[in-house]
């Protein structure tokens, strides 16, 4: 039975998705474009479970591609969708008596792993950066220069990165792991998808869809980075609500997180 509460949060969370999602892109060298999106998409999944995420993450992504790219829209209403609901659907699924011993381990081989995906794919896809501000459809309001970004600028980039994964993995605890397991098998999807639609529905060839695979990645990637500890944050935030502690905790994935 869908309660009242999954309803409102269906509606506010897609909106978020939306504004986020639409707000702010940066295009590649390839022609497309880098959005984080993906951040809210996975906050979504991680506080309202995998019925919301999907529907919020499907629905809320396609609107903003009707806007910025309408033949992505389709697509990305299922990919994006089925995206939201393996992020929620694995991350409540946590496994009991996970060994506290091998947190730091397990963080800093996701840090590695993260930093050098980062490294990569940006100095693959943006040699240079063009900001794009309230973008509507393919027209931008407002376009920054192209600013060349060096290879050096992207290991500090990816140090940056590979601290942050040690944060996130600090603050959550040992559920952070099964936490980005469940974000790395939902991005991989995510990844996938859009190869497959690109090339298999669009008909684009493969040279466009397999230069977008790396920006896809650090998409993925940005919402690991951000999205466990905002996630943990707004849960923190509903059980602090006068009443609602018990049910605000339900169909989350960070009901414990502190």
């Amino acid at each position: 039975m869908i309660r009242t509460r999954e309803i409102a949060g269906a509606a506010v969370f897609t909106a978020f998705v939306f504004a986020v999602t639409f707000s702010f892109a940066a295009t590649t060298s390839t022609g497309g474009y880098f959005d984080v999106g993906e951040i809210m998409v996975y906050v979504t999944a991680l506080v309202m479970g995998p019925y919301v995420g999907a529907f919020a993450g499907g629905v809320g992504s396609m609107l903003s591609d009707a806007l910025l790219a309408p033949q992505f829209a389709i697509g990305t209403l299922v990919i994006k969708g089925a995206e939201g609901f393996i992020v929620g659907y694995l991350g409540q699924r946590l496994p009991q008596g996970q060994a506290e011993r091998h947190q730091r381990m397990i963080g800093v081989i996701l840090g590695i792993l993260v930093a050098v995906t980062v490294v990569v794919a940006g100095e693959i896809s943006f040699p240079d950066v063009a900001l794009l501000v309230g973008q509507q459809g393919f027209t931008p309001v407002a376009t920054s220069p192209d600013v060349a970004l060096s290879f050096t600028l992207w290991l500090i980039i990816g140090a940056i990165a590979f601290a942050a994964t040690l944060f996130a993995s600090s603050r959550i605890g040992p559920r952070f792991a099964w936490i980005a397991l469940a974000i790395i098998i939902g991005g991989a999807e995510m990844v996938v998808g859009y190869f497959l639609y690109e090339t298999q529905v669009l008909q684009l060839g493969l040279a466009s869809p397999s230069a977008e695979i790396p920006v896809n990645a650090l998409q993925a990637v940005a919402g690991l980075l951000v999205a466990p500890p905002v996630a943990a944050r707004v849960q923190g935030a509903f059980r602090k609500q006068p009443g609602a502690s018990r049910r605000a905790g339900e169909g989350g994935a960070l009901g414990g997180s502190t």
